[in-house]
């Protein structure tokens, strides 16, 4: 594959200290009379730009060595777990309702990669999956490469990434990570002794990149502060990991960088990007110690990724093609007076990706929110799509190794079908389904209902809203209804499966996803027309969603929920601002919600690199745009839904105090007795806990928090 896109999340501030305020909690989801919240100390710090002067009073809970930060975030969980208190039978079952449904003893669907199979399986009652091989057949002998579970042993969050296997099959490169801050060690295992190397390569990315010499690995090192991936070195086992070579520095401080290597196994390909530009660069993978070659200098607003076939690069390129096109170049001339077209720009499809292998192509779009995948037989031409047969779905390419196939091996979702893996012959059309997802518990998809209804902006844009329920569901306006939507960065939020969701739909809910402006679910205009000076598209999309919801009869305003988390953080924080008078309850995961303040601090990790996200606020224009929709900016006196907001001690995305933060400001502000939580995972970071069943219990606080609210109770 090309070098692998660095993720562009979001960060930020947030904070508080100090106890004051007794509140009460009655049955109908009002806090009373169950403990006292914690109150944030008030230390006003000034914050100055472009002449105009803030006051921040939570500012100094940036800093987490101060041991009454530390205090303030343990008084918060007190205080949620007390209101929360006679919810937990509630969130008890819930939990083991959901890992009910989880077959513990489970395995991946084995792919073919240089002469093994690879795979992943789980034993029962682990938390972290066992990655294992077998030789040539499927009734080989297995290997046991890691076992996570051995790994993960005193730590109480672990995460490990990468498992690149070597030329010759028998070093396998992998990354650790114990404090949920993406800060990884690399280490090296022997897969003939089973016996790590003495080479550690501490404080990296994980992103890295076998040359094809059994001896050479290429990495990313990020900058500790701002945790911006710039450097990538060359690593030769067995040498001193302190007198690594730099073969690259991305000193562009809105660029990230990362390496990897080509489906051929050709080249090895270095990445810069940001958000509207890429550059490539690649190298024989044959000659590690060989200078690596820029494919195309980068270009204000041009992107583009490459791979090898035959005597050719294929782009994937928006170069004259707002929704992408893919082209094709000698690879010794690579200068675009040489690139002609493949695949051409279509206004109304955007094309996501491709897959090359030795006799056809395999295209990736997008159209009217939904993925295609086509088959193109590059001898004849002749073109055929595959059929999916819902509504409302995901598909996806996946784990095709191999050049010499005739077999594509996808991932099909819907939000009532379990994630299935599936061969499609691209020679006769067969499907052969590899693997559904066993949910135990007695589930059968043909309980329950999808639906895609399209809900009209307020300026005339149709939105795409994919819908599940259960079957029998009347929709008589008394149904309790959750709503999710991210709507940023481009990335399109797909009309997934969930087992856990399950526990809600079975209680008589309506699940919903708003395909907001800010992706890219309708195309690359869909995006642009929810970034920067169009931002506030996101949020008006959401709440014209919510009120379709209510207009088409799925709910009502005082059984209405929204969830978003990271910059849907940033939406959750938006819409109850704007219509705090919508939704009963609202659930705002690691959310960006000090917009202005992060985006000024370019030693904030991922700052400078989202300026065409957001703008760039030392420019007037930018900085009184986002200063009028920064959630944290806007808060004012009036009566705010039901909260629960979460995060991460070590969020190295959306830093912990920028919830902290929000919270704090809400309790003075807000009018209304409705509950007002902060969860704080203490030893987690951006993507919460590790583990499989660790990350139920956060999912059970949550749908028990909505329950709970929503007055509740379980039939005895």
């Amino acid at each position: 594959m090309p070098a692998k896109t660095i993720n562009k999340f979001k960060l930020a501030l947030g904070g508080a200290f100090l106890l004051l305020m007794t509140v009460q909690c009655s049955t109908s989801g009002d806090a009373s009379s169950v403990s006292t919240p914690p109150v944030a100390k008030v230390v006003p710090h000034e914050l100055e730009n472009l002449g105009d002067v803030r006051t921040d009073n939570y500012y100094w809970l940036r800093d987490r060595e101060n041991p009454e930060v530390i205090e303030y975030l343990k008084a918060e969980n007190e205080y949620t777990a007390s209101v929360m208190a006679d919810a937990k039978p509630l969130e008890d079952k819930l939990f083991e309702e959901m890992k009910g449904r989880i077959k513990e003893d489970d395995e991946s669907v084995p792919y073919r990669e240089n002469g093994y199979f690879y795979y992943t399986r789980f034993e029962e009652g682990s938390e972290y999956a066992i990655y294992c091989r077998k030789k040539g057949s499927l009734d080989a002998k297995e290997e046991v490469m890691l076992d996570g579970n051995v790994l993960a042993k005193g730590h109480e969050y672990f995460a490990v990434r990468g498992q690149e296997i070597s030329s010759g099959n028998d070093i396998v490169a992998y990354a650790v990570d114990t404090t949920g801050r993406r800060i990884y060690t690399v280490h090296f295992r022997n897969l003939t002794t089973g016996e790590d190397y003495a080479d550690v390569l501490p404080e990296v990315t994980g992103n890295m990149a076998w040359a094809n010499d059994n001896k050479t690995l290429f990495y990313t090192k990020q900058d500790l502060e701002t945790l911006r991936w710039d450097k990538v070195y060359r690593h030769t086992l067995g040498g001193d990991p302190s007198k690594d070579v730099l073969v690259f520095e991305e000193k562009d401080d809105i660029f990230n960088c990362g390496v990897g290597k080509t489906k051929s196994r050709k080249y090895i390909i270095i990445e810069s990007s940001q958000t509207l530009s890429s550059e490539q660069r690649f190298l024989d993978a044959d000659n590690p110690t060989g200078k690596f070659k820029v494919f195309l200098p980068r270009e204000r607003d041009h992107e583009y990724s490459i791979e090898d076939f035959g005597n050719n690069f294929y782009i994937r390129t928006n170069y004259k093609a707002k929704n992408f096109r893919l082209m094709k170049t000698p690879i010794n001339k690579t200068s675009k007076e040489h690139w002609t077209d493949v695949i051409g720009h279509r206004d109304d499809v955007l094309f996501e990706g491709f897959d090359i292998f030795k006799k056809y192509l395999v295209i990736e779009e997008r159209k009217e929110g939904l993925v295609q995948l086509r088959v193109r037989d590059w001898k004849s031409g002749e073109e055929k799509y595959i059929d999916f047969g819902e509504p409302a779905y995901f598909a996806y390419t996946t784990d095709n190794r191999e050049f010499n196939t005739n077999e594509l091996r996808y991932g099909y979702m819907s939000m009532t079908t379990p994630r299935t893996i599936i061969d499609f012959n691209m020679d006769n059309g067969k499907k052969t389904i590899l693997k559904e997802d066993e949910v135990l518990g007695g589930f059968d998809k043909n309980n329950y209902v999808t639906e895609r209804q399209f809900a009209t902006a307020r300026d005339g844009a149709k939105v795409p809203i994919s819908i599940v329920y259960r079957k029998g569901l009347k929709k008589d306006g008394t149904n309790p209804l959750l709503l999710y939507a991210y709507g940023s960065y481009g990335y399109s939020m797909d009309a997934y499966f969930s087992s856990t969701r399950l526990s809600l739909l079975d209680r008589g809910f309506v699940f919903a996803i708003a395909h907001i402006r800010g992706g890219q679910e309708m195309g690359r205009y869909w995006y642009e027309d929810g970034k920067l000076l169009n931002k506030k598209n996101t949020f008006k999309d959401f709440i014209d969603c919510a009120e379709y919801m209510i207009a088409e009869k799925y709910t009502e305003k005082d059984k209405l929920f929204a969830m978003g988390g990271s910059a849907g953080g940033l939406l959750m924080g938006a819409i109850i601002n704007m219509r705090p008078d919508l939704f009963k309850g609202v659930v705002a995961a690691v959310p960006f919600v000090d917009v202005i303040t992060t985006m000024l601090d370019p030693d904030i990790p991922l700052t400078t690199g989202e300026y065409d996200e957001w703008g760039n606020p030392n420019v007037k224009e930018y900085y009184d745009y986002i200063l009028s929709y920064s959630p944290y900016d806007n808060v004012e006196a009036k009566a705010y839904p039901n909260l629960l907001v979460t995060t991460g001690l070590h969020d190295s995305q959306v830093q912990y105090w920028e919830p902290a933060k929000w919270v704090a400001k809400l309790r003075t502000l807000s009018t209304s007795n409705n509950r007002l939580l902060l969860k704080t995972n203490m030893g987690a970071g951006h993507g919460g806990a590790s583990g499989r069943f660790k990350r139920l219990h956060e999912t059970a606080f949550e749908y028990a928090f909505i329950l709970d609210v929503l007055g509740y109770r379980e039939a005895s």
